[in-house]
């Protein structure tokens, strides 16, 4: 390219950019609402990929909290705030056991994956290896994972067993009858039959508390599987990329149709060098 003809290129550049500026002074609001479209697709954008909801939820869940409403002063519903369960057995997994699958999850939770390219094929055999080690570490290390019931759960589920006892031993001597009912000496007479077992029923209440917490175990794996199976699935074929650049095609195409079109279309330089 000679002088001349950088020349021509550069006068044709400066008149483009003298267009731009007559458009955007004339149309003073266009650059405001071309600008504001921008910021909705980067908006739509973060929202589409960033699953920091899910993997909030997801953490709330696996602490076994529940969703409650609370109220302000004059009684009206003010918010809704996750709490703790009313009864710690309620609670199925240990701290240890929470933050293994929540590591376990980010690492496939994640726009990483979403904007991957996966055939169904891959996405399967992905899936089988990744089943087949959760399943391996949950059942491996389910006495760190799950949580273990304390010397204060036992007790009390100990002294209601006891009062359960106590309460039909009265109800058997009410139905014959019996007038002289004292519960605290029937409460006496069991505990002395089972005063050299204590120890050995509080490891059985121990145990079946540990066994009710293990058959969550299938239907917490199950959980976890969709949770990244529905995650591999908005990747299959590049489906969240193909979606994200239709989207953003569609609001340039949008933003370019509300911009003045002028009557003739500039000259374009690489035109002076085409063969006629």
């Amino acid at each position: 390219m000679n002088e001349t003809e950088r020349m021509m290129i550069e006068k044709e550049r400066q008149a483009l950019d003298l267009e731009q500026q007559k458009i955007n002074q004339g149309q003073p609001g266009m650059e405001m609402q071309a600008m504001q479209l921008r910021e909705q697709q980067r908006s739509w954008v973060h929202d589409q990929i960033n699953l920091g909801e899910e993997l909030d939820l997801i953490e709330h869940l696996l602490r076994s909290e529940i969703l409650k409403e609370f109220y302000d002063d004059q009684g009206n519903v003010a918010g809704t705030k996750w709490v703790k369960p009313e009864k710690k057995e309620y609670v199925i997994l240990s701290e240890y056991g929470v933050h293994m699958f929540m590591n376990t999850i980010c690492f496939y939770l994640n726009k990483n994956t979403l904007l991957s390219n996966y055939d169904e094929e891959t996405i399967n055999k992905k899936m089988e290896d990744f089943s087949v080690s959760l399943a391996d570490v949950v059942f491996m290390e389910s006495e760190s994972i799950f949580q273990t019931p304390t010397f204060e759960e036992c007790k009390n589920i100990f002294k209601e067993r006891i009062q359960r006892k106590v309460d039909l031993r009265r109800f058997a001597y009410e139905t014959i009858g019996r007038t002289d009912i004292d519960e605290q000496k029937i409460k006496a007479e069991f505990i002395k039959d089972i005063e050299d077992k204590i120890e050995t029923e509080f490891q059985k209440i121990k145990e079946q508390l540990m066994k009710n917490k293990y058959k969550r175990f299938e239907l917490l794996i199950r959980e976890i599987q969709d949770a990244v199976h529905s995650t591999y699935l908005r990747a299959l074929y590049g489906a969240e990329r193909r979606t994200l650049r239709q989207h953003s095609h569609f609001n340039e195409s949008l933003g370019s149709s509300q911009i003045p079109q002028r009557n003739k279309p500039p000259m374009s330089p690489m035109g002076l060098f085409r063969r006629r």
